[in-house]
């Protein structure tokens, strides 16, 4: 392979690591943003007695539902969530109080910005050798 076609094959390669990091980081934001207003909302129930009367909106209809019912799913979504982004052992800590190697999307992101970095590093050297010929002539 001479060194036009790898380059353009690194730099394809590049590209689609660079997709896959947009794609986890516009996923992270999406989850952050969930994960934010279902404890607002946690906190909210905190304060409500066991009588009040909650009403989930259904389309453009509200519906009344059971406190409790909607207590367990927020907790519901509070530990999808914390699985998704934080902890793939299932727990959904607080974030100050996992380390950076337990979080999944996180992880990824880190895995796939070190992949690209290789990939950055491979293509510069490639225009580099490619650059010698072309000074010495």
């Amino acid at each position: 392979m001479d060194q036009q076609q790898q380059l353009q094959s690194l730099s394809d390669q590049y590209q689609g690591l660079q997709t896959e990091l947009s794609s986890l980081v516009q996923a992270r934001q999406k989850l952050e943003g969930q994960f934010t207003e279902n404890e607002s909302v946690q906190k909210e129930f905190a304060g409500l007695d066991e009588d009040a009367k909650i009403y989930k909106l259904v389309g453009p209809v509200l519906l009344k539902q059971e406190t409790s019912e909607a207590k367990s799913t927020v907790d519901g979504r509070l530990d999808y969530i914390g699985k998704e982004m934080y902890d793939p052992n299932g727990s959904s800590e607080p974030r100050a109080k996992l380390t950076a190697s337990s979080k999944r999307i996180e992880t990824s992101i880190e895995e796939i910005q070190a992949k690209s970095d290789g990939k950055r590093t491979e293509i510069m050297q490639i225009q580099a050798q490619a650059q010698q010929p072309a000074a010495q002539a």
